[in-house]
């Protein structure tokens, strides 16, 4: 096994490790914004050797999909630097995001490649160009050499509206509007924001923070204190600052549940929400990414492959334990009641238990399928479950059972930093779930081959009862009645049709008429909502609604009762008689503290 990682190392040293030499130079123009396309200039130089260039886009990055970014791209020309106009150069399109450069003249020894490409979605997983501002994530918009990814990058944006500015975690450029970077992965990993946004600023453990706001609905000292009480304790829990400064990007609007969210980047996360309290939630999350997947980092996903799916079986940890120091966080700064705590992870029990694929889909290849994500079938609850959910109760699990096996002298707390020591501080990566186990036993001094075995790459019941109990707490349930809609639907993106792909047998909305293949026009008269399991959460079964649908060119009115289903409700109480461990345990628990 080490011989053949070696061997992967030395590939990747031959791939990737060119001497940074030249430089590649970027241009962005935002002419005319309002039509929603970046003008990208490239400029490359070439060894007297070389007879072509190879450039490319990646096919994914941010989320854990392949999106074809260059589906969008305009055509693609190139030409010489010094006389444009008389010296184009052949191009070749080889597949679907990559293109050749021929250098026929052995004089030439650079070349300038101009395309357009066209982005106008919000959100912080993609890029926006309109009247009121910019959004780049840079991989999204930028070619780059896949032979040539480690070789120092430069990019300037040309024609900036006035008044406009621009911020990008990066080291200015020697021109206005300019950054650099040391390599094409380190300037995609930190998006920039132009436009006539608010900014302020904070330091905290000895590293300065920016905070760039664009939107309006939002209060200036409930988001600083916020982000001051997270930064503090999680800078206080991994130790110190793997940065000198941090950017965080909010983006405030009329975000509905799947339209917001965040993304993490090394030194800085981009965050969208409608709300000031959502937004600092998600940044509880994002921010302990700067250490969990951005520095402590499952070698399945190095290094970068921009082409093609990369499959990890360590999102549970690197996204759902995530969660679990991001309510951690939460209630731990008092910025979350015990209370809310507790109903927080009481609910993403619920969520568990009332996706049936539970019994069958372990987290871990839950995490191998978060390619399949983008499909809405996928995310029916009798075909999948996430690995943001129960990573997260894992998380809990699994330090309740570190804090009882150690008599509460060891936690999660220490499983992070241990592994923050030996693979981030290390520049080294961890091997999935094998080598959490390992810090794990390591840390706790005992085993815990069966909680990974049955909870982690198995799909058995939880018992929950045996972890909670450690800590003096007890988990309730109750049935309860909810709304069912009795059919699913698919196509939930910007401007994508609403298409009902299923009818429950039985249903009342199949008695009423309902039929797979009608397109859902309006619901109740108004729109339909993005997300409806979102809008069904308030609703009641029996309640009447009205669906329009359009089917073989006629728009039809189909009326009917929602249907019901049993479903059960968890709760977490504490107990009314404990012993002194469990009190002991459940008290550092909550506060982040061992004896």
């Amino acid at each position: 096994m080490k011989s053949a990682l070696r061997f992967v190392v030395a590939v990747m040293v031959l791939l990737f490790a060119r001497p940074a030499a030249a430089t590649i130079e970027y241009h962005i123009s935002l002419k005319n914004p309002e039509q929603h396309e970046f003008h990208v200039s490239m400029q490359v130089s070439a060894s007297e050797t070389d007879q072509e260039i190879i450039v490319a886009l990646p096919a994914w990055n941010a989320l854990y999909q392949v999106r074809d970014f260059a589906y969008r791209v305009g055509s693609v020309r190139a030409n010489t630097p010094t006389s444009p106009s008389s010296n184009a150069l052949s191009v070749q399109k080889l597949d679907k995001q990559t293109w050749r450069i021929s250098l026929p003249n052995s004089a030439l020894r650079a070349a300038e490649i101009n395309y357009t490409i066209e982005w106008d979605d919000p959100g912080p997983f993609n890029s926006q160009l309109d009247a009121h501002h910019a959004f780049v994530n840079f991989a999204e918009v930028l070619m780059y050499l896949p032979t040539r990814r480690a070789e120092q990058t430069a990019v300037q944006f040309d024609d900036v509206p006035q008044g406009w500015r621009i911020v990008a975690q990066l080291p200015a450029g020697p021109a206005a509007n300019s950054f650099k970077a040391d390599s094409y992965d380190k300037l995609v990993d930190a998006p920039a924001e132009l436009g006539k946004f608010d900014e302020f600023g904070f330091a905290e453990g000895g590293a300065h923070f920016r905070v760039i706001v664009d939107g309006k609905n939002w209060r200036h000292d409930r988001l600083q204190t916020y982000l001051q009480r997270i930064t503090k304790y999680e800078l206080q829990l991994m130790g110190s600052a793997p940065f000198s400064e941090y950017t965080f990007f909010f983006h405030f609007g009329p975000y509905p549940e799947v339209g917001g969210g965040g993304m993490e980047h090394a030194n800085c996360t981009a965050i969208a929400s409608s709300s000031v309290e959502g937004a600092g939630a998600t940044a509880a999350h994002e921010f302990f990414h700067s250490w969990n997947v951005k520095r402590i980092r499952p070698q399945t996903l190095e290094p970068v492959d921009y082409t093609k799916e990369m499959y990890t079986r360590a999102l549970w940890f690197a996204e759902g334990v995530t969660s679990t120091y991001g309510a951690y966080t939460l209630e731990r700064t008092g910025l979350w009641t015990k209370d809310q705590f507790y109903g927080d992870l009481a609910g993403q029990i619920s969520e568990l238990d009332s996706r049936p694929a539970h019994s069958w889909q372990s987290v871990e290849e839950s995490s191998l399928d978060a390619w399949l994500e983008k499909y809405d079938d996928y995310r029916q609850p009798d075909r999948s479950i996430s690995y943001y959910n129960k990573g997260q109760i894992d998380g809990v699990l699994l330090d309740l059972a570190i804090r009882g096996a150690t008599d509460n002298h060891r936690s999660l707390d220490d499983v992070m930093r241990r592994m923050n020591e030996v693979y981030a501080k290390q520049g080294r990566f961890y091997n999935d779930s094998q080598d959490v186990e390992a810090a794990a036993e390591e840390v706790a001094g005992v085993k815990f081959d069966d909680f990974f075995r049955r909870y982690v790459a198995g799909a058995d019941e939880i018992p929950y009862q045996d972890f909670f109990s450690a800590a003096g707490l007890e988990l309730k349930v109750e049935m309860h009645k909810s709304a069912d809609l009795g059919f699913w639907t698919t196509g939930h993106g910007p401007g994508a049709p609403v298409i009902v792909s299923q009818v429950v047998p039985g249903t009342s909305a199949q008695a009423a008429g309902l039929k797979a293949g009608d397109m859902l026009v309006a619901l109740d008269g108004q729109p339909v909502p993005r997300y409806l399991p979102g809008w069904l959460h308030n609703r009641s079964p029996g309640e009447r609604i009205t669906l329009r649908v359009h089917r073989d060119d006629n728009d039809l009115d189909i009326s009917f009762a929602l249907g019901a289903n049993d479903s059960k409700r968890y709760s977490i109480a504490e107990m009314a008689s404990v012993s002194e461990k469990q009190r002991r345990i459940r008290e550092g628990w909550l506060k982040g503290t061992t004896d």
